[in-house]
Order: C-alpha cells, then sequence, then structure tokens
C-alpha cells in the first residue's frame, strides 16, 4: 500500500498539484528510487531525506522503496520535494499517523541534520493550497511567508522534522506563524535635491503618474542617474493586488527575505552586461528575469546602447504585453512582467555631442552610430524621450529651491487615484494607470476634443507616426490632463505630449 502526500510543482508562478507516493516492496534490492521525471535536486533529495531521518531517530527499512512523484509526465525541479517526501516516508514505517497529512500540503528542504531550510514558492504553494481548502506545512522561516495566504489555512510551520513529528503526534504543537511587512529605510532619494533639470523634473512626474516609459538622453554627469534613482520616492505603494502579484514573482526566485513582504515598488537595475536569460528570465532551471522582478514597479537601464541589441530587443514582447513567456521544448512558462521601462544614456560614445563648444572628431556620425545601437521598434515602445542638458555651475551654487519629493507624489497619486476610479468605472478593475489601457480603451478615455484631434492628425502625417505611437500619445496627453484636473484632453495636453515623443527627432 502506498502512502500519499500532496506538494505542488512550479511553472511561472503557477503551483501545480503534485501527489508523492511511497512505496516499500516487500522484496528487491535495499535501495531508494525516485520517478517522476526528477530532476538533479529530487534526485539528490534521497540522500538528503536519509541522512535526516538517521539524525531525527528514525531509520528506513532494508527494502526497495519507490517513490513516484505524479503526474510522472510533468517535471520536477528544486529541493522543496525534500519534506513531502520525508513525510510519506514517515507515514510508510508508521512514525506518523497517515491522515495527519491528508488535508496539508508540504514543501521544504531537509538539512542533513533535520532541520528545515527556507524555501522558495510558499507564497503561492499557500494561495494554491488555500484555494484546495487544504493546510499546508512548510520550514519555520517561510511561515510569514505562507501566513499571506490568509487567516483561514492551517500553517504548520515546523524548525525540523522531530518538531514537526511531535506537533502531528500532539506532543508540542508549533505556533501559527505571522505575517509580517518588510521593515525598509524610510528615507527614499528626495528630488529636492535635484539642481536644475525643470523639463526632466516635469517628465519624470508626467512619466510616474501614468506609468509611462522615459528615455533621457545627456552629457555625463548631467543627473539622469539621479533623477532615475529618485522616481521610486514619487510612486504611490503598491496596492493589495499588486503586492500580491510582486511578492508571488519574489518569492518563486526565493527573494522575500524572512517570508516579510514590502509594499514598496521593485526598482531593478541591471548591469548592461546582463544576458538576454537574466533580464527575460530563462535558464536550465527557468527562473524569472529582471522584467518580471520589477513587475509593477521599474525597471531602470543605464548606458542603454551598451546594453547587447539582441537583448534590448528581447524588452519588445513584455513591454507590449505585459507578461515574459519562455518556450522549451518540454514546458512553456509565462511570467507576469507590467514594468516602466527609465533608460538613460549619452548622446555619442564620447558623451558630448551637442553641448556648446564641443566638436567632436568624427562628427555627427558619432551620434549617429552610437544612438543607432537601439532599434527603432524598441524606441517605438518609448513615451516619453527628453534632453537632459548638463547642470550650470549656476545651479549648482545658487541656493537648493527644488520641489521635494513629498509634493510631487502627491500630485502624482491624486492622478492615479482618478485613473483607477475611470478604469473601475469602465469595467476594468484591473487597470491602474493609462500606459496599460489597450489602444481601444485609451481612444474612449482620451477622446480628444476637434482641435486637440486636429493637432494630433497633423503631427502624425507630418512626422509619420506609428499606430502604436498615436496612441502612447493619447496616452501621455489623458495622463497630462489627469495631473491637471482636466476631464477632457484639450490642445496644450497634445501638443506637450507630442513634445515629449518628438524632440528627438524619432517617431
Amino acid at each position: 500500500m502506498a502512502t500519499r502526500v500532496q506538494t505542488v510543482a512550479f511553472q511561472g508562478i503557477e503551483a501545480v498539484p503534485v501527489d508523492v507516493q511511497v512505496q516499500i516492496a516487500t522484496g528487491g534490492l535495499p535501495i531508494l528510487v525516485i520517478v517522476g521525471l526528477p530532476d538533479k535536486a529530487v534526485k539528490e533529495s534521497g540522500e538528503r531525506v536519509r541522512a535526516a531521518l538517521t539524525a531525527s531517530g528514525l531509520s528506513l527499512p532494508a527494502r526497495r522503496i519507490i517513490v513516484n512523484l505524479a503526474p510522472a509526465d510533468l517535471p520536477k525541479e528544486g529541493s522543496h520535494y525534500d519534506l513531502p517526501i520525508a513525510l510519506g516516508l514517515m507515514a510508510a514505517i508508521g512514525a506518523i499517523p497517515n491522515d495527519a497529512l491528508s488535508g496539508h500540503m508540504a514543501l521544504g528542504e531537509l538539512g542533513l541534520d533535520g532541520r528545515l531550510a527556507p524555501t522558495a514558492g510558499v507564497l503561492p504553494a499557500a494561495i494554491a493550497a488555500h484555494a484546495r481548502d487544504l493546510g499546508i506545512i512548510c520550514p519555520e522561516p517561510s511561515g510569514p511567508e505562507a501566513a499571506w495566504a490568509g487567516e483561514e489555512i492551517d500553517i504548520i510551520a515546523a524548525e525540523s522534522l522531530l518538531a514537526l513529528v511531535n506537533h502531528l503526534g500532539g506532543y508540542q504543537l508549533c505556533s501559527r506563524p505571522v505575517a509580517r511587512r518588510r521593515l525598509l529605510p524610510a528615507g527614499l532619494p528626495d528630488l529636492a535635491e535635484v539642481r536644475g533639470q525643470d523639463v526632466a523634473r516635469r517628465a519624470l512626474e508626467v512619466a510616474a503618474a501614468g506609468g509611462h516609459n522615459l528615455l533621457m538622453i545627456g552629457p555625463p554627469g548631467a543627473g539622469k542617474s539621479m533623477l532615475a534613482l529618485r522616481l521610486p520616492s514619487i510612486l504611490p505603494p503598491l496596492n493589495p493586488r499588486e503586492l500580491l502579484d510582486v511578492s508571488m514573482i519574489q518569492s518563486i526566485a526565493g527573494e522575500l527575505a524572512d517570508g516579510a513582504l514590502s509594499d514598496r515598488r521593485p526598482f531593478r537595475a541591471p548591469h548592461h552586461s546582463a544576458s538576454m536569460a537574466a533580464l527575460v528570465g530563462g535558464g536550465l532551471k527557468v527562473r524569472p528575469g529582471e522584467v518580471s522582478l520589477a513587475h509593477n514597479g521599474i525597471l531602470f537601464l543605464d548606458e542603454l546602447p551598451e546594453f547587447t541589441p539582441s537583448v534590448l530587443d528581447s524588452l519588445r514582447q513584455p513591454l507590449e504585453a505585459g507578461e515574459t513567456v519562455i518556450a522549451r521544448a518540454n514546458t512553456r512558462v509565462t511570467f507576469p512582467a507590467r514594468f516602466q521601462l527609465v533608460a538613460a544614456m549619452n548622446p555619442c560614445k564620447c558623451g558630448l555631442a551637442g553641448t556648446p563648444g564641443h566638436t567632436c572628431k568624427r562628427g555627427d556620425a558619432c551620434a549617429a552610430d552610437y544612438q543607432g545601437r537601439i532599434s527603432g521598434p524598441f524606441l517605438d515602445r518609448i513615451d516619453i524621450r527628453i534632453d537632459v542638458p548638463a547642470v550650470s555651475v549656476a545651479d549648482m551654487i545658487g541656493p537648493a529651491s527644488s520641489e521635494p519629493s513629498a509634493a510631487v507624489a502627491a500630485r502624482v497619486a491624486g492622478a492615479r487615484e482618478r485613473q483607477r476610479q475611470r478604469f473601475l468605472e469602465r469595467g476594468h478593475p484591473g487597470i491602474f494607470t493609462n500606459a496599460a489601457a489597450g489602444p481601444t480603451l485609451i481612444e474612449a478615455v482620451a477622446n480628444p476634443d476637434q482641435e486637440s484631434q486636429n493637432l494630433l492628425l497633423q503631427a502624425a502625417e507630418r512626422f509619420s507616426l506609428s499606430a502604436r505611437a498615436y496612441h502612447r500619445v493619447l496616452k501621455v496627453a489623458r495622463t497630462l490632463a489627469d495631473l491637471g484636473g482636466a476631464e477632457k484632453v484639450a490642445r496644450p495636453h497634445i501638443a506637450e505630449a507630442l513634445s515629449y515623443r518628438l524632440n528627438l527627432g524619432v517617431s
């Protein structure tokens, strides 16, 4: 007779049910066999489980033991199968009651001393268990993460196999973990520290208000990175739905420290040497990339032309669809990737093209070749493009009079609330910013007057705007109207939105 323990396999952020079946045969050589498409980490779990049971005062019988991970055609990856295999073996030898596991799902990694180590993916597993009216058994450090799945779910977060046996036997109960929030430093870099750059500050506010992609071009030391690092200080915190989505991705990636969640929006800034797998996800064991870890937050790409062109072009699909799809011969994994792209670059290789008093030895070809490393289709997906000139000495010496982040954040929060309410009234509760709206929806909510529409049509014909560019201009104009508290998109909003798109001469 086989004992059964329920666990999960992860496909993206989805937790797929897996049935761990353990059978101790009456004959055959004494060996522990694991079947069901296990990867290297799962195959090695047999030795970890055997050592952990021995450290806990238990021993396996000298018989042929078969562990089947069903469904057998689903690849099994990761070390979280250690605990369900160990529990199945313990139930098979009578160390714990078999019916004690029937209403629970288990996952966790075992140490050789029987202790349970933190495991990636506990949050999505707990949510899947809650949806199936099951409890969850997990390592103690991951308990606070599982507690976010709901107050009704039964959570057993044990320090070791021995503590788990005592709990299931009713000798010493494990306390229920409490959901925790991550305590981050209170202060973020403030916009008040930025000298000059009024146009760039305005563009940053517009980008934050509507979730628009932003590209800053300027010489070294102009403050492009400084501005980007201050964008989180004017963004509103994650709402509960966004918080759950972000935390599930972080859980799969193993980036939830001590199981604590934070409502601060992600800010990811990969180096320009990052590979395609690092940026969009993938690898031998498929993991979320930087675009997914930046979901509902910011992806900052500094020195944009220094990224490999093929890596940059791999961002085109996530930028448009809000998700990244990783296809393999035996699997297809989808990760959410609704991020706000902020990029910075120098105008040319030497960095000083267009600077008064500077003459490049290569002439205009220096800037053309450098900026040509970025493809037109990639640029077409960037809503706001601005020049960031060098800051004058007078701005640096003069008294600081810049508006602080708190004042800008208040306007951004007001504009985002108008957008959320507007989309909610139109039956789209999952859309919170103008940038995330589809073409048909943005046309309906923008609805510019005749004068504004004429201006937009003239610009589209003169500068050969693509259909995507046309709708992105409408999105920025709608955000400008929301910042100003206007109900309708007017001519000044269209004009300013066009200036952000056309001032670099690229439509």
